[in-house]
């Protein structure tokens, strides 16, 4: 992170030095290359505090998401209107997606 935070200073001042020697473009550069370095600082304290999912949590995830989809089938039941056979397959294949398992990004 001190190798990241330094380099991304040293460029700004690289671009400083530019943009005073007439170059108006690296003006931009030299705020660019701070936020860049502020968004690495971020990004670090979120890999490093980010919370482990509970199986507790993962499994009320599951049970919350078999209820929403039960309670979309029921509707979609209720229905009065006949629905599309286009929408048909398409909802189809949203259930199917949803019902394989996901995959683990970051810790959610």
């Amino acid at each position: 992170m001190v190798l990241w935070v330094g380099g991304c200073g040293a460029a700004a001042w690289w671009q400083v030095s530019r943009a005073a020697h007439g170059n108006a473009l690296s003006f931009m550069y030299a705020i660019e290359w701070p936020v860049f370095a502020v968004m690495g600082v971020l990004g670090w304290w979120a890999l490093i505090h980010s919370e482990e999912v509970t199986d507790v949590e993962r499994q009320e995830r599951q049970e919350y998401e078999r209820k929403m989809r039960a309670e979309a089938q029921i509707a979609r039941a209720l229905s009065a209107e006949p629905e599309d056979s286009t929408l048909a397959a398409y909802n189809d294949h949203l259930a199917n997606i949803t019902g394989r398992p996901k995959k683990r990004l970051w810790g959610h």
